[in-house]
């Protein structure tokens, strides 16, 4: 069986020119989504949930991104819990917190891997497709 890409290049730009089109200043969150990684699936997971109801098109770049993973992760043959939450139900939050921290340990592992990859190419995406950027040498 040879190597297999699950397209993540392709995910991460296409996360970025929809968060870019909602609004580009929700392009800071891809940086802030690399670094959230290292806390774990259920923590990076939440994240939609805090800033929903305070700052919505950057609830909505977290949330898609889980979303991507799910499907990705999918592809892998990895199950990766993604119920519909209601940021205010204290119970849904527990049970989709609960099902997160039922994966296995090789689950989560791969999890977080593919994850990282992700976010590393959001960034990189990110600082591409930037707004008010300075043009530099490899723009002419």
């Amino acid at each position: 069986m040879g190597w297999e890409t699950y397209e993540l290049d392709r995910a991460a730009q296409r996360l970025v020119l929809q968060a870019r089109g909602r609004d580009p200043k929700s392009l800071n969150q891809s940086y802030k989504m690399r670094m959230a990684v290292a806390y774990g699936l259920e923590r990076f997971w939440g994240e939609h949930l805090r800033l929903k109801s305070r700052e919505e098109t950057k609830s909505i770049f977290w949330k898609e991104t889980w979303d991507a993973l799910q499907t990705i992760m999918g592809k892998a043959g990895v199950k990766i819990p993604n119920d519909a939450v209601n940021s205010t139900n204290t119970q849904q939050i527990k049970t989709m917190s609960e099902k997160l921290w039922a994966l296995s340990v090789e689950d989560q592992r791969v999890a977080i891997a593919v994850l990282t990859q992700l976010c590393d190419c959001i960034v990189w995406w990110t600082q591409r497709y930037k707004t008010g950027r300075l043009t530099d040498d490899f723009d002419s």
